[in-house]
């Protein structure tokens, strides 16, 4: 076989392998728009987005998907409390403070946390850090946001440090020796210089973050309880988006009914939470990286 034959066999099967990506995800898409439509051929958009209830298994049935956004969005702005400020300040270490030597040992085991199972971080919620906290917040119930909000924090910290690290370490060294001629401080230099030079890997960093969050699945089914309600307060039992996807997909719902396409909506509107936040990550990087440029 001619080394040109050979070229020619490899670049199609790498075409094959690109193209194969792109038609699953449109492939998913399909199927979540199909089923979308066909769903909000029986429930209004206006009810399904504004709507307060949402109790479709129940027999009064009622589709507000509010109450899921609501639960979603309190778990992952607890865990963005957690893990955006604690992984930007352990980047900072990794990147500006430790040795080379402690690096090169400390950043694959953090990177560990991101390779333990998600249904192990979900049993760890429910079963060590809820009994912990009740001992100090007696209030707090077996099932809330607290706890998976505070575990699922932990669990994307690593991704947010590892990545933002990386992103200060490609900082030109010009820039750092720059800062140091002109009598900045190591701290100066770090916050002033290298996190607005790699703002835009940060930004991107935190947005994968933030959009891990919002479909972790497991965690929140476990330790997050299945009770969906409008409310702010993390002591109390709540359920994601993902969760009732899972309550919904264990076999109990007949194929093809208004309860069953349920779930392709709720997708589908998850599947949007997260797309426009990889626009918005996606804005971002460019805009910085041309005022750093």
């Amino acid at each position: 076989m001619s080394t040109r034959t050979l070229e020619w066999i490899i670049e199609r099967l790498l075409f094959l392998c690109a193209a194969l990506s792109v038609l699953t995800t449109a492939g998913i898409i399909a199927v979540l728009a199909f089923e979308t439509y066909e769903f909000l051929h029986e429930v209004p958009v206006l009810e399904f987005l504004t709507g307060t209830e949402w109790t479709p298994l129940f027999a009064n049935q009622r589709f507000g998907v509010l109450p899921l956004v609501v639960g979603t969005m309190l778990v992952s702005s607890i865990a963005m409390v957690v893990a955006l400020p604690m992984g930007l300040l352990a980047a900072i270490y990794l990147s500006e403070y430790a040795p080379s030597g402690f690096r090169r040992i400390i950043k694959p085991v953090l990177e560990i946390l991101a390779g333990v199972p998600t249904v192990v971080y979900g049993y760890f919620a429910l079963t060590f850090v809820t009994p912990l906290l009740q001992q100090f917040l007696p209030s707090l119930s077996g099932f809330n946001a607290l706890s998976p909000g505070l575990v699922m924090g932990l669990m994307i910290l690593p991704l947010v440090s590892s990545l933002s690290e990386d992103a200060m370490r490609a900082v030109p060294r010009g820039l750092r020796e720059g800062s140091y001629a002109l009598g900045a401080t190591r701290m100066q230099t770090a916050l002033k210089v290298v996190v607005p030079a790699a703002f835009s890997g940060i930004t991107a960093a935190f947005i994968l973050a933030v959009s891990r969050a919002i479909g972790e699945t497991m965690i929140v089914a476990i330790a997050a309880g299945q009770q969906p309600r409008l409310t702010a307060n993390p002591f109390v039992p709540i359920e994601t988006m993902t969760a009732y996807i899972v309550q919904v997909s264990l076999g109990d719902t007949p194929q093809g009914t208004i309860e069953y396409r349920t779930i392709f909506a709720v997708g589908m509107l998850l599947f949007l939470m997260t797309f426009g936040l990889n626009l918005v990550s996606t804005w971002l990087r460019q805009r910085f990286r041309e005022e750093y440029a």
